[in-house]
């Protein structure tokens, strides 16, 4: 069996407190049931997470200071078929090497999707 997929999605807001992203959900993100896998929900919250975390900071490859995802803890409410989903990553507790951020995946008409917890810490 051979199984592939494809995520896509955008950052449209980004301050020192704040990261919202937008996914557009694609047969790409999509399991055999017709709603959004799982895991693309968990890539996209950790994703937006880890972006909140690093700044200003550009990722390149071999990084200093990459904030490395610890622990995941997600709770997935709803899920949907076609649309956009939004992502919305804030700190629970902004550290000097372990961060905590809390992200709430959202679908149409603000309904919540996922509430993911997730902890990064400061490769060295």
């Amino acid at each position: 069996m051979k199984f592939a997929g494809s995520i896509e999605f955008s950052v449209i807001e980004r301050t020192d407190d704040r990261v919202v992203s937008e996914m557009p959900i694609q047969a790409g993100v999509k399991n055999p049931f017709g709603v959004v896998q799982a895991g693309a929900i968990l890539w996209f919250a950790d994703v937006t997470a880890t972006v909140l975390v690093m700044g200003i900071a550009q990722v390149s490859e071999g990084m200093k200071g990459f904030p490395l995802a610890i622990t995941l803890n997600a709770n997935f409410i709803g899920n949907q078929t076609d649309g956009m989903f939004t992502c919305i990553s804030s700190f629970v507790k902004r550290g000097h090497t372990v961060s905590i951020v809390r992200t709430l995946v959202y679908g149409a008409n603000e309904k919540l999707i996922a509430d993911v917890t997730t902890n990064h810490v400061l490769t060295k």
